[in-house]
């Protein structure tokens, strides 16, 4: 069973398709910057395939009208306020920035050239913008802004799975979050009285250290905060969590996790919010400002449980966790 979660909208005028848009964008082929803290993977194909599509729906097709340059960073922020510099020094007309760390960097890289965040976290906080309603510089976007409560709901989810009690998360030390992540997820393991320890990674290679600080801990239940770095190697979490028959919740976007065998993931649908974001690069282009334009945050948020996984598990998940899942993986 499933049902599409969605971004809360910021009004028609925003949703908008322009009634004349190849008459409007004829004579210039305008060039928009991709910065990713991540990996040219079928998932980030899939999320950056669902922004062209909504740019093509608006008008903007590739070769004709707009063109665009992509910086990878395999899962190294290190590299990210490089990656920003190239693309400023390529003149750009727009950045748009996967995640927190990457907006970080295109914004060091320039307060001229605006910037289309796309699930950045903290955004006020981080200085990215002045506020949601008047971002007041050259960032806008869709921010994934979770709550201390969203992120207790990690732990919460997996106090219901049956003989979790000592739970693990997988936090990444360098993403600009993680302290907040860690103080929410903290309260809420001691208020529904379960022990909690933390394992950091700060690179891909770390993983491999990280699994094996798993294997020593006596632990039932994984959390893992999936940033870009843990988006890289998330496939691999799954396979260990499956060899130690630990019950996974993931944070994030990552239903894709729970669909190669994770247990439960908890987010907001990403494509939808790139897709959005194609929103905000449609009115830039067209000479919107980006101090102008509110920032928006997801709304809803989707719960996806692999039943499969938890028989692999031996584990029987109560009824009322499955009725309220969005969708169950059978």
């Amino acid at each position: 069973m499933k049902r599409r979660a969605f971004l809360g909208t910021l009004g028609a005028g925003l949703l908008a398709r322009p009634l004349v848009a190849g008459a409007q964008l004829a004579g210039k082929v305008y060039r928009v910057g991709y910065l990713a803290a991540s990996s040219p993977s079928a998932e980030n194909t899939r999320l950056v395939g669902a922004f062209q599509a909504e740019l093509r729906e608006r008008g903007w097709v590739e070769g004709q009208n707009i063109a665009f340059e992509y910086r990878w960073a395999e899962g190294r922020y290190e590299r990210l306020p490089a990656l920003a510099a190239e693309l400023t020094e390529a003149r750009v007309n727009l950045i748009v920035a996967g995640g927190t760390p990457n907006a970080l960097a295109a914004q060091g890289a320039t307060r001229v050239i605006p910037i289309v965040m796309v699930g950045a976290t903290t955004p006020v906080e981080l200085g990215l913008v002045n506020s949601l309603a008047r971002p007041g510089g050259n960032v806008t976007g869709v921010t994934f802004d979770v709550s201390p409560e969203q992120t207790a709901k990690l732990v919460e989810l997996l106090a219901e799975v049956p003989g979790v009690s000592r739970i693990a998360v997988l936090l990444s030390r360098g993403y600009p979050a993680a302290d907040r992540y860690r103080r929410a997820l903290e309260r809420a393991a001691a208020a529904r009285q379960r022990s909690i320890r933390f394992v950091e990674v700060r690179k891909p290679e770390d993983f491999d250290a990280a699994f094996a600080a798993l294997r020593r801990m006596p632990v039932e239940g994984l959390i893992v905060m999936t940033d870009q770095i843990a988006q890289i190697k998330g496939e691999d979490i799954v396979r260990f969590a499956t060899e130690m028959k630990l019950a996974t919740v993931f944070g994030g976007p990552a239903r894709r996790f729970v669909a190669a065998g994770g247990l439960i993931s908890w987010s907001a649908d990403s494509g939808a919010y790139w897709r959005q974001a194609a929103v905000y690069a449609d009115k830039i282009l067209r000479g919107a400002l980006p101090a102008t334009l509110p920032v928006e945050q997801p709304t809803t948020f989707e719960l996806v449980v692999n039943l499969k996984t938890a028989k692999t598990l031996g584990l029987t998940l109560p009824p009322s966790l499955l009725l309220r899942a969005d969708e169950v993986i059978e």
